[in-house]
């Protein structure tokens, strides 16, 4: 089953695919957009072009457990994109993931400047796999 993981920012939407097995995450593309509308019509387009058949997206709760402004933010992208998809969209805690993200870029010995063109995307491709993984278990 082809997934589509997503991390949501306040200007950007990092997106990461799986193949078609369903086994591996990859980074796919960073989005940059002004308003969700806009945002969804984009992702519904990719989700068509690449047949997409499950959508995750990372779920921003605080270090404390609490829901901040971002989940708000997320929750309403969420309700817009499964009114406009007819789809589901699994949320996946996405805590630190953002951290990973950037260590493994700088681990790779990634310049400061190319890492922030694909920091949402691999950190979307880290929501990914916690949910192939998760999955996998189950």
């Amino acid at each position: 089953m082809k997934c589509l993981g997503m991390d949501l920012g306040t200007k950007t939407l990092g997106l990461a695919t799986s193949d078609k097995l369903g086994v591996i995450a990859s980074p796919y593309k960073t989005i940059k957009y002004n308003n969700l509308q806009e945002l969804v019509s984009e992702v519904k387009e990719i989700i068509e072009n690449l047949h997409i058949e499950k959508l995750v997206l990372g779920f921003p709760k605080n270090m404390n457990n609490s829901l901040g402004f971002a989940v708000e933010r997320t929750v309403n992208f969420k309700e817009l994109l499964e009114k406009e998809t007819n789809m589901s969209v699994v949320l996946i805690d996405e805590r630190l993931s953002t951290v990973e993200a950037e260590n493994i870029l700088i681990s790779s010995d990634m310049r400061r400047e190319n890492r922030k063109k694909v920091i949402d995307a691999v950190a979307a491709s880290i929501i990914l796999d916690t949910y192939l993984r998760r999955e996998e278990r189950d």
